[in-house]
């Protein structure tokens, strides 16, 4: 039996993207909680602080049951989930595994300038060809464990906030770029899902997600004149939309 809509307000569960960790969100987190929301921005296994965890065994399952983990433990019923960047394929698969083990307790998925999966293919199916090449050159230096980060100028930072976002990124686990993504997409697409495409400089490999979300129907989309990590440059802007997406049910 699905769950009853909440009238309480929902919690923010918010999932960062490649090489960051819980630390990106730091500036949105306080905004969300003087509203009264509850918000939670956990650190997928393998970077951030838990950077120590890296292996070859990380797949994007195991970031999907970071996640899950999170709601489970913190018992949470109504939820907005919004995943960043690689993000993006993230939480559509935990949208889709909690929709079969809880129904009803996401209340809206926001895609943050991030990838759209499609069911059997992978983080960098949409990605331009030289890109993906890239990627793998890079991890042949560290015989398939990971890739590094690039410089976060790349992101649309200048400054402290790029000075600060290099210091703190750590390599990205590599299985995770080809590991298959297995998933109902129709269960998913039932849900209220938003896109916040990020314009200014709009990063490559997010090119096809601002296709898509334009031409498949179910889609909300908000646009912010910023790089790819809003929540480092312009947390207050994108705080307010999260809010916004949060009151709509």
């Amino acid at each position: 039996m699905n769950a009853a809509p909440s009238t309480a307000k929902p919690a923010f569960v918010l999932v960062h993207g490649s090489w960051h960790g819980g630390w990106c969100w730091k500036r949105v987190l306080p905004l969300l909680l003087a509203q009264g929301h509850d918000a939670y921005a956990p650190t997928l296994t393998g970077v951030g602080e838990r950077a120590h965890l890296m292996s070859r065994d990380i797949r994007v399952q195991t970031h999907v049951d970071d996640v899950l983990g999170l709601i489970e433990a913190e018992e949470l019923s109504s939820v907005v989930l919004v995943g960043h960047s690689y993000a993006g394929n993230v939480i559509t698969l935990v949208a889709d595994q909690l929709e079969q083990r809880s129904p009803g307790i996401l209340r809206h998925l926001v895609y943050l300038d991030a990838g759209i999966p499609d069911p059997g293919g992978s983080w960098s199916s949409p990605h331009p060809p030289e890109v993906v090449a890239a990627r793998i050159e890079e991890a042949k230096a560290t015989d398939g464990l990971s890739f590094p980060p690039p410089d976060a100028s790349v992101f649309g930072l200048e400054g402290a906030d790029r000075d600060w976002v290099n210091r703190r990124q750590t390599p990205q686990p590599f299985r995770l770029y080809q590991d298959s993504l297995d998933f109902d997409a129709g269960r998913v697409a039932k849900m209220p899902r938003t896109f916040i495409d990020c314009t200014n400089p709009p990063l490559a490999t997010i090119d096809a997600s601002r296709v898509r979300v334009r031409q498949e129907p179910g889609w909300q989309v908000f646009e912010m004149n910023c790089g790819h990590d809003p929540m480092i440059n312009r947390p207050e802007e994108l705080a307010s939309l999260l809010l916004k997406v949060g009151a709509q049910g």
